[in-house]
């Protein structure tokens, strides 16, 4: 009789989930949580978590907030340690080959299946036919510039037609004229990231392939960065990384007329300045600078994505499915127009975006933000992460000015040989 009663409750306690957390797991409220950054000026990610409880009142979302700087290494670290969030944010296509092929998402081919046509960016999260992360902000790299301080400097406003060598020469003349105003800002500051030379060399060069290992056509996005350098127009880059400068307070407290930058600058701008964080003043955004002039500037971006922990539960995977599917649908494209950020359904963002208060609505920035070519910043390959590794030190190099840039080059270019590409 005790052997028989002790299995009739093993047996009830199994069905029942008694006792095991059964009841949370399998019926009831859900709690996903989910990654992000900088969350204090990152407003995107509880836009979609409130917006997505709004639809789904049975599941809420938990932020846990990352590095923005070191986000894929402690990513990387908590799925290792199984301390990985339910729902993690594909930064960019750098380390999505390494997340994809090391078995740290669950195939979402099914949600992409529902998507409507206008949702972009799809594509690089294809592996073997199915797919692995879904796009819900799709961006590009576009110049920033402060429409004040070109008035002050008595400098013409970028027409949408620069190149690279037009936008030095105003960086300079901006420095100069400002100085002479009383004003310290200099004429542009171009982030510590390796992306602010490498990604526009990348995309906008015939030929260049970051597979190759042939790193030549870098030399001139470098030869125009240690100009700006040079010529006081720009912070040094070792004075922007001692001291931990930021781009959002660069350009946002006006220390600097120009920043080139991607569009997600545009909701944290906007958010900044009403919140009184970043100064008040009239800003517009124009097309990257160009090699050469380009009927459709070419510039650079990932598109920005989430994957799902294939960890979690099953019950967490299905409401996790529910999240991505708002996250790159029409809703949520309008939540995120309504903060300024590009959705990855971004058929109408643009009149929403470019009406914000606050937002510039010239013809240029108009023309910026519809008008380009688009290229991967990261060609999804598994040569991708080793590769730009190796790329960052050859930018660090060139831009401390511990190697010249031909030779840093060819030592990139070495290194990609003996260590990434005959391995």
């Amino acid at each position: 009789m005790k052997r028989s009663l002790a299995a009739v409750t093993a047996f009830l306690l199994a069905v029942t989930g008694c006792g095991s957390g059964g009841d949370a797991e399998d019926s009831g409220p859900i709690t996903l949580t989910l990654a992000g950054w900088s969350l204090a000026t990152t407003p995107e990610f509880k836009t979609l978590a409130d917006g997505f409880r709004g639809t789904h009142p049975d599941i809420t979302i938990e932020l846990k907030e990352y590095d923005a700087n070191n986000y894929d290494t402690q990513m990387t670290a908590d799925l290792a340690a199984g301390k990985a969030p339910d729902v993690y944010v594909q930064k960019n296509l750098k380390n999505f080959y390494t997340y994809q092929h090391g078995k740290q998402l669950a195939d979402v081919s099914d949600v992409a299946a529902k998507l409507g046509s206008s949702v972009g960016g799809l594509a690089p999260y294809q592996v073997d036919g199915k797919t692995w992360a879904i796009p819900y902000r799709s961006d590009s790299w576009v110049l920033f510039y402060n429409k004040a301080l070109f008035d002050k400097a008595g400098v013409e406003h970028p027409d949408g037609t620069w190149t690279w060598e037009r936008y030095s020469a105003a960086a300079k003349e901006l420095t100069t004229k400002l100085k002479a105003s009383g004003s310290k800002a200099l004429g542009t500051y171009q982030h510590t990231w390796q992306s602010t030379a490498q990604g526009f060399a990348l995309a906008q060069t015939a030929g260049a392939e970051l597979p190759s290992g042939n790193f030549g056509y870098l030399k001139p996005y470098y030869e125009t960065a240690l100009g700006l350098q040079t010529a006081g127009a720009q912070v040094s880059f070792g004075d922007a990384t001692t001291n931990s400068l930021t781009y959002q307070a660069q350009f946002g407290k006006q220390q600097a007329a120009m920043m080139p930058m991607g569009t997600w600058y545009i909701a944290t701008l906007l958010s900044q300045q009403a919140k009184g964080d970043a100064d008040s003043f009239a800003w517009g955004i124009a097309p990257a600078p160009q090699l050469t002039t380009s009927a459709t500037p070419v510039t650079f971006a990932d598109p920005t994505g989430f994957g799902i922990n294939p960890k979690s539960s099953e019950r967490k995977i299905a409401a996790a499915k529910d999240f991505l599917a708002y996250a790159a649908g029409p809703d949520a494209a309008k939540a995120l127009a309504g903060i300024g950020v590009t959705p990855a359904d971004n058929a109408s963002a643009v009149d929403t975006i470019l009406a914000l208060e606050g937002a510039p609505n010239d013809e240029v920035s108009r023309l910026a933000y519809t008008k380009h070519d688009t290229k991967p910043e990261n060609p999804v390959s598994e040569y991708t992460a080793p590769l730009q590794n190796v790329l960052k030190d050859l930018h660090t190099a060139i831009m401390s000015g511990s190697k010249p840039i031909d030779a840093a080059i060819t030592e990139a270019q070495d290194r990609a040989e003996s260590e990434v590409l005959s391995k």
